[in-house]
């Protein structure tokens, strides 16, 4: 029988503890025996992922902390239930896997594979209603709630659609865990992809150099007898699914208990992160969130104060385990340069080292003449070297980079190398939440990245 870590209980946490304490971004189901029947009928499915490897992450993550690892999370804004398919999953795994190779050359360090992929349903909304034409109805609140469809069956919270997700999510990871180790992830395949990028994209003279060197270092390598046959690092790799942890009866009911540790730990997904709007240090989420031992992140906005940051850190992360905790900071260009430093100072002063990861999506929305979301590839690009920037004032490690992006050829985003302008947003709007980079700007951003990479490791190095 399984034993229940005392420890957990003792600081007064129980998987439904969460109950007893304010919460925000909570869907108004209403039915709640139908609610109720749902919950203790995911509590006997089996676990999604296990314990083990959520503990193998957190010790990648505990790297990146030091700076001996890069953290590359990305995918979608939000998973549909109507975009379940094996080549939607493929090509965002695909771009993933190409952006990491251009990343661990150009960093010359690991990169940790982390998918918003195989459970992010939920989405937390600014305002609890949208009115159209008039008619004001529940807001979408992603497809493990509610429907996207602006009609009043489809906005009701109906909670089978946890059933669904569930059954949607373990299917993604049947297919990402063959991917990840049966070949398809091989580093000769997926340079061969960048090759083929490099070649048609209009950045193709400034790219083809690493792209070369990359080439050049794989046929060494297999003239010294390490190639796909001979070494499984090369033909398989380690990925990892991540998610908002925002409906909390969904994430309860799939918690369970390790029989090797006896410790709590949430299956949904590896690693699980609050939202800029649910991180109330007295707030449901954050309780939740504490009691597990997964390693967890937190989204830190512009409005966030270094008291505030440091007392949520002290209930997340007591014990200052390393790999524990990842701040993602979502500040936007125009504000990254004033409002990060003071927090990465006060993190270190207190002594802390977590992961501090830059979303470079979420600050920097803007809504066209047309009433359409969108954001510019050049703010994307200008709030990761702020982040970076202020990671080598403050002496503080950059731990890596949170992408909403898809593998797909959308055109949401405005900018990158082929100058796609507002004009072009209708050719492939596809989002039913935020705009995602397509995959040629995900490969732009790699790139950038690995030259940012190299040219502070050099840096460093001069120095």
């Amino acid at each position: 029988m399984d034993t229940i870590n005392p420890a957990a209980l003792n600081a007064g946490w129980t998987p439904g503890s969460w109950r007893n304490c304010p919460i925000k971004q909570v869907p108004s189901y209403p039915d709640p025996d139908r609610l109720a029947a749902m919950e203790a009928r995911l509590t006997r499915f089996p676990p999604l992922v296990f314990a083990g490897e959520a503990r193998n992450l957190k010790s990648h993550l505990a790297r990146a902390a030091k700076g001996e690892a890069f953290v590359l999370q990305g995918g979608d804004c939000a998973e549909s239930f109507g975009d379940f398919t094996a080549n939607i999953i493929r090509d965002t795994f695909r771009v993933l896997l190409q952006m990491a190779v251009v990343l661990t050359y150009g960093g010359a360090l690991p990169v940790v594979k982390l998918g918003r992929m195989a459970g992010q349903f939920a989405k937390p909304r600014s305002s609890d209603t949208e009115t159209m034409g008039g008619v004001t109805l529940p807001s979408y609140r992603g497809d493990i709630i509610n429907g996207p469809e602006f009609s009043p069956a489809a906005r009701i919270p109906d909670a089978s659609r946890m059933e669904f997700g569930y059954f949607q999510s373990a299917g993604t990871l049947n297919l990402l865990r063959a991917f990840a180790s049966g070949g398809y992830a091989d580093l000769h395949e997926v340079h061969r992809w960048n090759l083929d990028f490099v070649k048609s994209s209009p950045l193709a003279e400034r790219y083809q150099d690493l792209s070369a060197r990359i080439d050049e270092t794989l046929r060494f390598m297999a003239a010294c007898g390490l190639d796909s046959a001979t070494t499984p690092q090369i033909r398989e790799t380690d990925f990892y699914t991540s998610h908002e942890a925002l409906l909390l009866p969904y994430e309860q009911a799939l918690t369970r208990v390790d029989s090797t540790t006896g410790d709590y730990y949430a299956c949904s997904a590896h690693f699980l992160w609050i939202g800029d709007r649910t991180r109330q240090a007295e707030g449901a989420h954050v309780e939740f969130m504490r009691g597990i031992r997964n390693p967890i992140g937190m989204k830190v906005g512009p409005s966030m104060e270094v008291d505030d940051l440091l007392r949520i850190m002290d209930s997340l992360d007591p014990e200052n385990e390393p790999g524990r905790l990842t701040l993602i900071a979502r500040m936007g260009a125009g504000k990254v340069a004033d409002k990060l430093p003071p927090l990465l100072r006060a993190v270190k002063r207190a002594g802390r080292a977590p992961v501090w990861l830059c979303d470079a999506m979420h600050g920097n929305g803007i809504t066209t003449a047309a009433k359409i979301k969108t954001r510019r590839f050049d703010d994307i690009v200008t709030e990761l070297r702020g982040f970076f920037d202020a990671h080598e004032a403050e002496g503080t490690v950059a731990g890596g980079a949170h992408l909403e992006m898809t593998g797909r050829n959308v055109t949401e985003c405005v900018g990158g190398a082929r100058g796609l302008s507002e004009d072009d947003l209708g050719a492939a709007y596809e989002t039913f939440c935020d705009p995602r980079l397509n995959a040629e700007q995900s490969l732009e951003v790699a790139f950038y990245l690995a030259e940012e990479l190299k040219a502070r490791r050099a840096k460093r190095a001069a120095a």
